[in-house]
């Protein structure tokens, strides 16, 4: 990876950091040099490595926003692209929503954009080879019996679920039957949910589409809008999906109401296949943040089959659907892992004049980081009344370099603590960030990590200015 790294750069790697890959078997890294940086990929699997590839060039040849390659190891293992930074829709939602944003004024203008791109990644598709697609060149009637079977053994089996065989496995044909001849030459993202869609630049990025194949669009708007932990309000999915018909609905030979109904069957779908994995990740596994999203997501099943037409045809399929939703014991387990590792992180600033913060939950440890070695704005008179919550001291923090390296150190290492933390099922964590007076770079650095970390889900932030307080 690093040799890669200074045969693209031509100079040597200075800094290696691991990137979160959520649910995916892959490894990735953030590497730096003096001038150059990328996120370095590792995956065995070379025919998903080749999928990415192909799609990659594809998509960046029809102008749509995905990472450039910078270089391809020789055994087609490891390769080099372009770092899209840490946001991630997800991130920017969890952020917006912490801070009590207006969702229609603030995020979905945002989803508008990622919908704008999704249906110009989708047609842009109708043009490519998915003969280079993996595992398989088009989401058929095989990859919907796959994704059912996964539900069915994967989540019902292990959730306990009652039900007949037989009856479910007619039940499932029919239900394949309805939606499998809806039209289906364009691009299928697979897994178009906000961890995959990253805000850089002011632009919307798309990663992760390696498992792309040929299909019926409606599917990626069913994994966007009806994502468990992004917790679209039911009237903006409304306002999305409508948003979507007016940009694609002449493409797809549907009126408004046959879309629609369309669309729901694909989010039951959707949603069976997340259960399979919530299932076998969290319930097998024991990865609790797969357990967590078992109760967002049946509370989106029972909506969707309010529409009690959608499934009349599939009468054993409805009626395990409804023991899911009325299953106590399913939320029970599924609160139980939410607010297991429920964690607090009380982030201080303080003046080293008066001595280093008093830990009220008596656990000792956690950080204090020395910000006195950073440029300081109390050294001139201008700034003396003001704080480091103040824009004009913001303003002459953010000019030095030095300072975001600092809080980005800070947030790697305390994220690392975070996360096991939470493992652990420990409850409490302190930081704190001291300098001279405790006024101007404490504070800063105090508010700047608390925002990050506020965005990790599980995780509940305090902020304490002890000098101002």
């Amino acid at each position: 990876m690093e040799k890669l790294f200074k045969q693209w750069s031509g100079e040597p790697c200075l800094e290696k950091e691991a990137v979160s890959a959520h649910g995916s078997a892959r490894s990735y890294y953030r590497l730096k040099g003096r001038s150059h940086a990328c996120i370095a990929a590792v995956n065995s699997d070379i025919r998903e490595n080749e999928a990415f590839f192909y799609y990659t060039d594809f998509f960046r040849g029809k102008g749509i926003h995905v990472p450039e390659i910078y270089a391809i190891s020789a055994d087609r293992t490891t390769y080099l692209q372009q770092d899209l930074g840490n946001q991630t829709l997800y991130d920017f939602v969890c952020a917006h929503r912490h801070e009590g944003a207006d969702f229609k004024q603030t995020i979905e203008p945002i989803y508008q954009n990622v919908i704008d791109g999704l249906v110009a990644l989708q047609k842009a598709g109708t043009t490519a080879d998915f003969g280079h697609a993996y595992p398989r060149p088009a989401f058929d009637r095989q990859s919907m019996q796959w994704d059912l079977n996964y539900f069915k053994y994967d989540f019902l089996k292990l959730a306990h679920i009652p039900f007949d065989e037989q009856l479910l496995e007619t039940d499932f044909d029919t239900f394949i039957a309805q939606i499998e001849s809806v039209p289906h030459q364009f691009f299928l993202y697979r897994d178009f949910q906000s961890r995959n869609i990253m805000l850089s630049g002011g632009d919307v990025y798309f990663i992760d589409y390696q498992g792309g194949r040929q299909g019926a669009p409606h599917y990626d708007l069913a994994s966007l809008l009806y994502d468990a932990k992004a917790g679209i309000p039911d009237d903006a999915r409304q306002r999305l999906a409508d948003y979507y018909y007016q940009a694609f609905g002449n493409e797809l030979g549907q009126d408004k109401p046959q879309f629609m109904q369309t669309l729901s069957r694909f989010v039951l779908l959707r949603i069976m296949q997340a259960f399979g994995a919530y299932g076998y990740r969290g319930l097998f596994e024991g990865k609790e943040h797969f357990v967590h999203s078992i109760a967002p997501a049946l509370e989106n099943i029972a909506k969707v089959l309010n529409d009690s037409s959608l499934l009349a045809d599939c009468p054993e399929l409805y009626r395990v659907l409804k023991l899911m939703i009325a299953s106590d014991g399913l939320r029970q387990i599924s609160c139980a892992a939410a607010s297991k590792g429920q964690l607090t992180v009380t982030v201080n600033s303080f003046s080293f004049k008066r001595g280093y913060p008093y830990d009220k939950n008596g656990n000792g440890g956690g950080y204090v980081f020395d910000c006195r070695a950073l440029p300081n704005p109390g050294r001139y008179p201008q700034y003396h009344q003001y704080t480091g919550n103040d824009q004009p001291v913001i303003d002459f923090l953010q000019k030095e370099p030095e300072v975001e390296q600092f809080v980005n150190h800070a947030f790697v290492m305390v994220s690392k603590s975070v996360e096991r933390y939470m493992q652990r099922g420990f409850e409490n964590l302190q930081v704190n960030f001291g300098c001279t007076g405790g006024q101007h770079r404490s504070v800063y650095c105090a508010e700047q990590l608390a925002k990050r970390i506020a965005q990790i889900v599980g995780c509940t932030v305090q902020v304490h200015h002890l000098e101002q307080e």
